[in-house]
């Protein structure tokens, strides 16, 4: 047994024996044996996920502290999990210790909420999100993608594109969409990546968690008394007292969640990819249309989110062959199935924007598909088009050897993205 194992382990056995429970929010360190599904190397998933994919696509990743823990990576077998609400759980409770007097520590919104509580709530989110409200979100997405241009073309002529442009954009409109005042926005600025890393264990990635829930639960007790324009105002003034603070906090909590770093990551690594492929960064500019079927193909290609919510399941059963037990932990490979050769054919690993329409799980599926998949889709087709338009020479200002991305985040990323605006003939004419 490793000192790393003998460490955690005894640790998290003694307080899973005391307070009859493991609890994931005090791991501070999470075994490398569950790190597997979210390795990558550069945009790709670890080779090794593809091999258990190809041979064993429902595998048992490990069994630790008497858990044992399951990863799916198989596109049908990921689907099937997804959408079944019989026979897996999503609320991590049981996991999760809290202190009931502090709200901020619980779970809260939709990704951890099994029915009815989660059909209600998202009853709630839902018409915010259809394509006729967000339609008059247009108008903000293309003036806030124009600013943060404007704003690198007078910092140039390199400028990180993470910094500058990607972690911008979606904060500015989700901070919109929720109705932040602009007093607030500094420190709403702040406490979205922390969400995702794990390379702090369970403390960090709950300590950020119970931070911004209580960020936001504060912004609801304003809104109460005086409800703003955005999306919390809105669901205040239709539902009242039908919803209280601390649901409210968490759906607008899991808003945040799903667009910040997840938008940001896919504008960043996107862009990344479309420098590597200048023929399809041409294609935004001149083809009509293009950017569609360009966006959806980066979505499945990145998948930046690479593994959904966590199920448990609820009771014994057989699972595409394997015997998984009550309790038992399963994490579905997003990134995983969304390589998957027998849907995406046997150029899946590539990216390729012409191949046959697929249906990719990059938002998920069933109950717990990303409520906010159009708003993402509308953000980065806007963004790319004019990143196109505006910057048509843009190209790396290092070598890619030299680019780090997070190495053990649930939302895959890179850390810093530098690039030159204007080829330098162009900048010396300018100049």
């Amino acid at each position: 047994m490793t000192y790393l194992k003998r460490w955690v382990g005894s640790r998290l056995l003694n307080r899973a024996t005391r307070r009859g429970g493991l609890d994931l929010s005090k791991m501070r360190i999470v075994p490398r044996q569950l790190s597997m599904p979210l390795r990558r190397e550069g945009l790709d998933p670890t080779p090794e996920l593809g091999e258990v994919r190809e041979t064993e696509p429902v595998h048992k990743l490990a069994h630790l502290f008497g858990l044992n823990v399951w990863v799916v990576s198989g596109h049908a077998e990921a689907k099937a999990v997804l959408a079944d609400t019989t026979n897996f759980s999503n609320d991590i409770r049981p996991l999760v210790g809290s202190d009931p007097d502090k709200p901020s520590e619980g779970i809260g919104g939709l990704g951890f909420t099994d029915p009815p509580d989660h059909t209600r709530l998202r009853k709630l989110l839902t018409p915010e999100f259809t394509k006729r409200r967000l339609a008059r979100l247009e108008p903000a997405i293309e003036k806030i993608v124009n600013d943060q241009l404007d704003l690198m073309e007078a910092k140039g002529p390199v400028v990180d594109i993470v910094t500058d442009f990607a972690f911008n954009v979606p904060f500015l409109l989700i901070a919109d969409l929720l109705g932040v005042e602009e007093s607030d926005r500094d420190r709403f600025r702040a406490l979205g990546p922390a969400r995702f890393d794990l390379s702090g264990g369970g403390i960090g990635v709950f300590g950020s968690a119970s931070e911004s829930r209580e960020f936001l639960f504060e912004i609801v007790g304003k809104q109460r008394k005086n409800p703003g324009d955005g999306l919390i105002g809105s669901i205040i003034r239709e539902h009242g007292a039908g919803i209280d603070d601390v649901e409210l906090g968490g759906l607008a909590d899991g808003v945040f969640l799903g667009g910040y770093e997840t938008s940001a990551s896919m504008l960043a690594l996107g862009t990344l990819v479309l420098l590597r492929d200048p023929e399809n960064f041409a294609r935004i500019r001149n083809e009509p249309g293009a950017v569609d079927a360009i966006v959806e193909e980066l979505l499945r290609y990145l998948t930046v989110v690479q593994v959904a919510f966590p199920r448990f399941a609820k009771h014994d059963q057989d699972l595409f062959g394997q015997q998984v037990k009550k309790g038992d932990l399963v994490a579905v490979s997003l990134s995983g199935a969304d390589r998957d050769k027998e849907v995406f054919g046997l150029d899946a690993e590539s990216f390729y924007p012409q191949r046959a329409p697929a249906a990719h799980l990059a938002f998920g599926h069933g109950m717990h598909r990303c409520v906010g998949a159009e708003l993402a889709r509308m953000e980065l087709r806007a963004a790319f088009t004019a990143l196109a338009h505006r910057f048509p020479d843009l190209s790396l200002a290092v070598s890619e050897d030299q680019l780090r991305f997070r190495d053990f985040s649930i939302v895959y990323g890179v850390e810093s993205l530098p690039v030159q605006l204007r080829a330098a003939e162009t900048q010396q004419a300018a100049g």
